[in-house]
């Protein structure tokens, strides 16, 4: 039986990135769908917006180039939501796996709270589909070993998309779709490759959560009636093992993480006593 695979995103229908991993996807021989935002979503977690339209969610077609008879549609929706409904056939048969990708960016570290890109894997898995979120780091190895504090994000700005390496996150996530497809159904796998052609990588290794992304968010400036916020990169090293180590190494790194658990650690005994 063909494995059904729903493809979103968060950088929306027309990126780059997801059409590069509905290609590899279909060329693979699965059954492919594709429903992404319309616009872009990064940011927005798990998020279950929707844009409506005289009480109707807003669903396109959207065929993607090379991709003749793929279904593919561009939704007025966060990806959180996107998955959900399709999870509900919103878009033909349910899907048995989700991809959720390719990000531009990294979604490294415990930042991955906020990615839209890993709030889809996340909404999948919660409900009981197998998921998988997949990120381009776009300040890896090829990029940032020339460059160094701030001068590294100027780098990685002046490469166009055409040119990133999207085939070859693509084919680490992939690859990894067995491992997937056996592990726990709540599981989520966090997969993040450098922008390098596949035969420059180090390999693929098992990478633990950084406890910063590659960059944070901090308050620039505020004052009467406003904030102004800005994104520096952490300045302190990331810890040997972590996905963001693993990055800048040259590895591709994948992360099995989890969504909503309850803390069995701390102590509520007594609770259950009381009148």
């Amino acid at each position: 039986m063909t494995l059904r695979v729903l493809i979103t995103n968060d950088d929306g229908i027309a990126a780059p990135g997801i059409q590069a991993l509905a290609w590899a996807a279909a060329q693979r021989g699965l059954d492919v769908v594709v429903a992404a935002p319309l616009e872009e979503a990064s940011g927005t977690s798990a998020a279950m917006s929707a844009m409506e339209r005289d009480g109707r969610v807003v669903v396109n077609d959207h065929p993607l180039p090379d991709l003749a008879g793929v279904p593919a549609y561009g939704v007025g929706g966060s990806p959180g939501f996107i998955t959900l409904i399709a999870l509900h056939g919103a878009f033909g048969p349910p899907p048995s796996v989700v991809l959720s990708g390719i990000n531009r960016g990294a979604n490294a570290g415990r930042a991955v709270l906020h990615s839209g890109t890993v709030g889809a894997a996340f909404t999948a898995a919660t409900n009981g589909c197998r998921a998988m979120a997949v990120s381009l780091d776009v300040l890896s190895a090829g990029e940032a070993t020339a460059a160094s504090g701030g001068a590294a994000v100027d780098a990685a700005a002046r490469v166009r998309d055409a040119e990133r390496h999207w085939s070859t996150a693509a084919r680490v996530a992939l690859d990894l779709l067995p491992r997937l497809t056996s592990a726990p159904m709540e599981s989520v796998l966090n997969v993040n490759a450098p922008d390098l052609p596949h035969g420059r990588l180090r390999g693929v290794r098992r990478g633990t959560l950084a406890s910063f992304g590659q960059v944070q968010m901090t308050v620039a400036e505020s004052g009467h009636g406003f904030v102004r916020t800005s994104l520096e990169e952490p300045g302190q090293a990331a810890q040997p093992g972590t996905d963001v180590a693993l990055l800048a190494a040259g590895y591709a790194s994948v992360t099995a993480i989890r969504a909503v658990t309850e803390a069995t650690d701390v102590d509520l005994t007594g609770l259950d006593d009381q009148p």
